[in-house]
C-alpha cells in the first residue's frame, strides 16, 4: 500500500504531468549558431536544436507550436535544467561522465556526433588528417585546439607547427590570409566558418575527427518516465529514417503491410502507452518535422548553407553511428 501511495504521488508530480498542466514545453537550446539554433525572418527559429524541441512537443501535445525556447550559454544550461526553468536541454553539451553524474543531468542519447576536425583548402590536395605531417595548423589554446593536435600528432609521430590566436575570429583571419595550412576546431564550428569564407567551395573539411564530442538531449535525474519520452523521441527520428519514412510519404505508408512500419506508426501496437504518449505520437513527429536525415539535411547538410557531410551522423547501415533501439 505504501509503495502504491508513493507511486501515485510521484505520478502526480511527474515532469510529463507538469508540462501538460502548463500547456507548453520549456526547451533549452544553444545560443545562436547556424545549423543548430538561429533566428531568421519574422523571428522564426530554425536549426537542429529547434527541430528536436518541436519533435518533443509533438510527442507530448500533438503540435509543434506548444514549445517555449530558452537560448542558454554553456555556463547557464545545466543550472537552468537543475532549477526547473527548462524541462530538457535539446543539446546539453558533450556527454561526459562528469555531466552525467555531478551535474544532476541524464543524457538521453546522441543527437549529433561532433569533435575536433580540420578545414583546409581544396587546392592543397589533402584528403586525410594523416597527410598533414609537417603542416602549419591554426589552433586555439586548450583541449579543443592545441592540446588535441599535440595528442593526436604525437601519437602518430607526425610533425606540425602551431599558429596560435586567442580568439576564433583572429584564428579564422589567419587561416583566410594563408598563415596556416589547416584550421582546427569542432566540425560544427568549421562548417559555419567555411560557409562565411569568400568562396566556401574552395575549402573542405577532412573526414576524420581526432576527439569525441557526442552532443545530445539531457533531462534532470529522477524521472524515468520523462527520460523515456525524450530518449524515444530521439530514437523515433532515427528509426523513421531506417524505415524509409519521411514527412512526404508517411501518410501513404499508413497503408503499408510491413509489421515494423505499422508498429512504429501505432497502427498495430500502442507503443506510446508505456511512455504516457498517444498512440500516433511517432507518426505526428515524422509528419511534421521529418526523420533524422531530413532534419540533418535541411539544417546542416546538403540542403543547408553549411553543406556538412553526414559522416558519423549517418545511419549505421551507411557507415555512421546513428542506430535506433528496436521499436517493439
Amino acid at each position: 500500500m505504501l509503495f502504491a501511495a508513493l507511486s501515485a504521488a510521484h505520478a502526480q508530480t511527474s515532469t510529463l504531468d507538469t508540462i501538460r498542466a502548463r500547456g507548453v514545453l520549456n526547451c533549452g537550446i544553444g545560443e545562436a549558431q547556424a545549423g543548430f539554433s538561429q533566428t531568421g525572418a519574422a523571428d522564426v527559429r530554425t536549426g537542429m536544436d529547434v527541430d528536436f524541441c518541436k519533435a518533443l512537443a509533438l510527442a507530448v501535445f500533438g503540435t509543434a507550436d506548444a514549445v517555449k525556447f530558452w537560448p542558454l550559454g554553456p555556463n547557464d544550461r545545466f543550472k537552468a535544467l537543475s532549477a526547473g526553468d527548462v524541462d530538457v536541454l535539446a543539446r546539453g553539451g558533450a556527454w561526459t561522465l562528469t555531466r552525467d553524474t555531478e551535474f544532476g543531468a541524464r543524457f538521453a542519447g546522441v543527437l549529433f556526433y561532433d569533435g575536433q576536425g580540420f578545414l583546409t583548402r581544396r587546392g592543397n590536395a589533402v584528403a586525410s588528417v594523416l597527410e598533414l605531417s609537417g603542416a602549419s595548423i591554426c589552433a586555439l589554446p586548450g583541449a579543443m585546439g592545441e592540446q588535441g593536435v599535440a595528442e593526436f600528432f604525437g601519437a602518430q609521430r607526425m610533425r606540425y607547427q602551431i599558429v596560435a590566436q586567442e580568439s576564433w575570429d583572429d584564428l579564422v583571419q589567419a587561416y583566410a590570409a594563408g598563415s596556416c595550412t589547416v584550421l582546427t576546431g569542432d566540425v560544427s564550428l568549421l562548417a559555419v566558418t567555411r560557409s562565411k569564407l569568400k568562396t566556401p567551395a574552395d575549402h573542405i573539411i577532412l573526414p576524420e575527427l581526432i576527439t569525441k564530442e557526442p552532443l545530445g538531449p539531457a533531462v534532470r535525474q529522477g524521472d524515468p518516465q520523462w527520460f523515456g519520452v525524450v530518449r524515444w523521441t530521439l530514437m523515433a527520428l532515427i528509426e523513421a529514417e531506417e524505415l524509409g519514412l519521411t514527412s512526404e510519404n508517411v501518410d501513404a505508408q499508413r497503408a503499408a503491410t510491413q509489421p515494423s512500419v505499422r508498429r512504429f506508426l501505432g497502427l498495430e501496437a500502442n507503443l506510446g502507452q508505456a511512455l504516457g504518449l498517444p498512440r500516433d505520437w511517432a507518426y505526428l513527429i515524422v509528419k511534421n518535422v521529418g526523420n533524422y536525415g531530413e532534419i540533418f539535411d535541411r539544417n546542416l547538410g546538403a540542403k543547408s548553407d553549411l553543406k556538412l557531410a553526414r559522416g558519423l551522423n549517418n545511419l549505421w547501415t551507411k557507415g555512421g553511428l546513428m542506430y535506433a533501439v528496436p521499436f517493439r
